[in-house]
Formats: C-alpha cells, sequence, structure tokens
C-alpha cells in the first residue's frame, strides 16, 4: 500500500502557505509524479513551474499551478524526514554491535537500518544488499552522494560469510556501477581478527584502489566486541601486536595510493594507533579528515584544534577565574586527554583539570571508547567523588539530536544524581577549550 505523505507543518510566508496547503493535507502528485519518498519530492520541485496534487482532509483534490525560483523550496514539513518507512537491514552480520546489547533496552535500540538515504543525509553506512536496480538508478539520477558502503571484504564468498546473506557477494557488483556513474564514494571495513585480515585485508584495499578516485576514501576500524556474545560467533580482540600489523599494511598502501593519486585514501582508526601505542599521525596524512565520524583522525583533530585555540586565547589577554572541573573519557582517549588538560593547566594554573577514565561496565571492559559510555557507569563511577563546578563529557554519550545515553538514563538524571553542572563537548575546533572556559568566569585582560 502507497504511504500517504501529509503534510505535517507549513513554514511562514512560504509558497505552501501563499497556496493554502495546510497541515493534515496529502500531497498526492507533482507532475504526473506519484512519489515515493524525500527524494523524489526534492527532485521534482527543482522545476520554476510545478503542478502539484493535494488531497484535502475533507477528500476534496485541489490542483496547484505554481511558478517559483528554481531550487525555492514550498515550505512544506513532513511528518517523517525520509516521506517514508526506514530499511532495516536483511544481513545477521558476524560482528554487528547491535546483537551485542543487552535486553530489556528501548526497541529502537535493536533497530538495524540499512539505508541509501541515510547514507547520503546523515552519513550511514549501507552494505548494499538492499539494493535492486530501481534503486541504483535513482542514486545515479538524483546524484545521492557520496555513498558510503560498509565493505568488510571484497572477496564475494567471505563477503557471505560475514554478512550471513547469500547475495552479499552479488552485491559487490554495484561498486562498478557507481564507479561507472561516477557516484562519489567512502569505504568501511569491520576487522575481525582471523577472518577479514592480514592478505584478505590486503586483497580487500587493492581491489578498491581500483575504484580510486571515485572511491575517496576507505576506513579500517577493528570490531567491537561487547559482554554480550552469548550464541554469537566467536571472535577475537586485537592486541598490540596485531594493531602494529594492520598499521604497517595500511601505511605502506598509504604511500602507494598518495603517489598514484596525490591522497593516502586508506586509514586506521584511532585505536589502532592507541592500541598499538604509536604516535597518531599528522594532519595531511588524514586528508581532509573525510572519515572522522568513524574515528578517524579524532584525536589529531582534537590535539590540534585544543592547542591552536588555547594559543589564541593567551593571545587574546583572557583571565580566567579559579575553577575545579572533571572530564570523563573513555580509556582508550585518556592519555590524550589528560596530555592536553596538563597543557591548558600549564597556562592558566588557577584552573585544576581531574581526566576520569570511565570504565565500561554495562558493555564490558573491552569497549574503551567514550562514545559507549553509559549514563549509570558515570554515576556509579564518579559519585561521591569531588567533580569540581562540572564534568565534561563528549556529545557522543548521547544519542544523536536527544539528551539520552545509550542506557536510557537522561542528561537530567546523571545531572541530579551527581549533583553537579554536566557540559556536553561537541567535535568543534577548540570545543574543549572552549567547554573547559565556559565553566570558568573569564575576563578579558
Amino acid at each position: 500500500m502507497p504511504k500517504k505523505h501529509i503534510v505535517k507543518a507549513i513554514k511562514p510566508g512560504s509558497i505552501a502557505e501563499e497556496m493554502e496547503i495546510v497541515p493534515g493535507d496529502e500531497i498526492l502528485k507533482i507532475g504526473d509524479k506519484e512519489l515515493e519518498d524525500i527524494f523524489d519530492y526534492d527532485f521534482l520541485c527543482m522545476d520554476t513551474y510545478l503542478e502539484v496534487l493535494v488531497r484535502k482532509e475533507s477528500g476534496e483534490e485541489w490542483l496547484l499551478e505554481i511558478d517559483k525560483d528554481e531550487d525555492e523550496d514550498l515550505g512544506i514539513v513532513f511528518d517523517s524526514g525520509l516521506m517514508d518507512e526506514c530499511r532495516s537491514c536483511r544481513n545477521s552480520c558476524i560482528f554487528c554491535f547491535i546483537d551485542q546489547n543487552p535486553r530489556g533496552m528501548r526497541p529502537t535500540i535493536y533497530f538495524k537500518d540499512d539505508d541509501t538515504r541515510l547514507s547520503f543525509l546523515q552519513g550511514n553506512y549501507v552494505t548494499l544488499t538492499n539494493w535492486s536496480e530501481k534503486e541504483i538508478e535513482r542514486v545515479i539520477r538524483y546524484r545521492m552522494e557520496p555513498i558510503n558502503i560498509s565493505v568488510q571484504t571484497m572477496n564475494p564468498e567471505l563477503r557471505v560469510k560475514m554478512l550471513r546473506n547469500k547475495t552479499a557477494g552479488q552485491a559487490l557488483a554495484y561498486l562498478d556501477r557507481l564507479y561507472e556513474a561516477e557516484i562519489t564514494m567512502n569505504g568501511q571495513i569491520v576487522l575481525c581478527k582471523g577472518v577479514n585480515d592480514g592478505d584478505e585485508l590486503r586483497y580487500s584495499i587493492e581491489k578498491l584502489m581500483g575504484y580510486m578516485p571515485v572511491m575517496q576514501s576507505l576506513s579500517v576500524v577493528p570490531v567491537g566486541l561487547s559482554k554480550y556474545r552469548d550464541r554469537l560467533y566467536a571472535l577475537e580482540p586485537f592486541e598490540k601486536e596485531d594493531a602494529c600489523e594492520v598499521i604497517d599494511i595500511i601505511e605502506g598502501y598509504q604511500k602507494i595510493a598518495f603517489e598514484k593519486y596525490g591522497t593516502h585514501f586508506v586509514q586506521a582508526s584511532d585505536e589502532w594507533y592507541l592500541k598499538a601505542e604509536r604516535d597518531i599521525p599528522e594532519e595531511e596524512r588524514y586528508d581532509g579528515y573525510l572519515q572522522l565520524e568513524n574515528g578517524v583522525g579524532m584525536v589529531r583533530l582534537l590535539v590540534n584544534a585544543t592547542r591552536e585555540a588555547i594559543d589564541e586565547y593567551k593571545a587574546s589577554g583572557i583571565v580566567p577565574g579559579n575553577v575545579s572541573l572533571t572530564i570523563a573519557t573513555g580509556r582508550s582517549a585518556y592519555g590524550t586527554l589528560s596530555m592536553l588538560a596538563s597543557e591548558i593547566m600549564s597556562v592558566w594554573p588557577q584552573i585544576k583539570i581531574n581526566v576520569r577514565a570511565i570504565r565500561n561496565d554495562f558493555f564490558g571492559e573491552r569497549i574503551t571508547v567514550s562514545g559507549l559510555i553509559t549514563g549509570q557507569d558515570l554515576v556509579a563511577q564518579l559519585k561521591d567523588t569531588d567533580i569540581g563546578k562540572a564534568l565534561l563529557i563528549t556529545g557522543n554519550m548521547l544519542r544523536h539530536g536527544e539528551e539520552v545515553f545509550l542506557d536510557d538514563m537522561t542528561l537530567t538524571q546523571v545531572k541530579e544524581q551527581l549533583g553537579c553542572e554536566v557540559v556536553t563537548v561537541g567535535q568543534d575546533d577548540g570545543a574543549l577549550l572552549d567547554a573547559v572556559l565556559s565553566v570558568a568566569e573569564v575576563n578579558n585582560g
């Protein structure tokens, strides 16, 4: 049954308001085309002359003729951002982190999306196993780029095994179609020890380099293993020597890619360098931080941006007041944040920063990234300690667009139980120092 596209709201002063479209109206067609989702709507609304068929709540149908500027928005807000249901994943990946959640959490936690439209709109990664001929034609026609693709391996038989989907291998052929149409791509490999690492990783990188420069980047991230893996595929954690081998493989291919295209192409996520106890690469190696959301270059960006912000604030002559605060982070980023805290305190000794590495009891101690720290772990490990004026946490501990942690505790509940202000630190340049100084009373010198 076709989905109804019901108007949720109308922007004031818009064309839709002028044409007396109101909330509750249903948009049936634009021209002779019925709408599937937001991409049909946006594409069809690019024309300067539109005929829009609207069904009023009374059942009466209006055919509206609209003259407008090219690309001018009609001002209609729909109930769903996609104008459609999100497409769920058809795979049962051996590494899926959603399968490693405990029972009893809110239903949305267990939903697995594999929707190309969210790849374009939000940067999500898709496996291509949901695709049909119609889907790829729409991607090419609407230039839905970049498309972020969870490749995992370029070995078709191994991909079937890893995704536990019999079509997973043949879905790799869509990469050729995207390449031929010059649709920009980014790739991702979730590396599993003894499965797609070693020679399999080398093979995959070499094959994917064949799609350069249309495929502009490739990240390699280690599989996350929670303590909730009963009856799941047996996977082993990576150790220090494994991380060193992965880095060596990747850095070898970076040299090849840079010589040929002037870009490093394949990137190791920060976790590899932290586990290997190696220095984080220089900024130039990250090619503009194309894979930042995959944890590639976040440490380098944080360090460089904080140091630049320190220099700028020093030059401005600001004088922060006396303040004590705590920064909570995952174990993997503890060393970096402790270093930056020391640098801040060396410039402004009146600021006292205590960095606390939060042990992940909720998902298990193998999980060391800050983005998977829960509210209950924060409270359990910081309650009855001297936090100071405020607790600083990274914004990625909260669900996107919400003030809720992964365990359903709200930011307000954490504030109440800890009895202090909780400040979320964004990813903008200098955000860490901005957050520290926002807690202190700052006077201009």
